[in-house]
């Protein structure tokens, strides 16, 4: 189901950002996603707006990660995190037991970016898998 703009606006309030624009569009139009993505095939999990608060605030992940917004995962362990320490922020994935940045795997510039790549990359495991082109 679709977020409402207010739904967006509340998330973004609570985290004190403005998400990009492509991931809020996401949202509005698409809400969520749950499912494998051939023919990559890697389960790919992007939470509706109405869990992120839940879900970011479980675990300790923000005292552990500042400036993240977990926004979904491969439904397991690892969790794909929104990081804005930096502007623009990227994706990154980071396991739920990482306990600081250097754990963090670039996956995507943005989240165009990710949903472009996905079905061909699936999830890239660590750093040095170059980047699609």
């Amino acid at each position: 189901m679709s977020a409402n703009a207010d739904q967006i606006a509340q998330a973004e309030q609570r985290f004190g950002v403005r998400f990009p624009e492509d991931y809020r569009r996401f949202l509005a139009v698409e809400g969520s996603i749950a499912r494998f993505v051939p023919p990559a095939d890697d389960f790919l999990m992007i939470n509706p707006v109405e869990e992120l608060i839940a879900v970011n605030e479980a675990g300790g992940f923000q005292e552990r990660f500042p400036q993240s917004i977990i926004i979904g995962g491969d439904g397991s362990r690892e969790l794909l995190t929104y990081d804005f320490r930096q502007q623009p922020p990227p994706l990154v994935l980071l396991d739920i037991s990482a306990d600081e940045w250097s754990s963090a795997v670039h996956q995507a510039p943005s989240f165009s970016a990710l949903l472009e790549q996905f079905p061909k990359t699936g999830w890239k495991w660590d750093d040095s898998e170059p980047s699609p082109s």
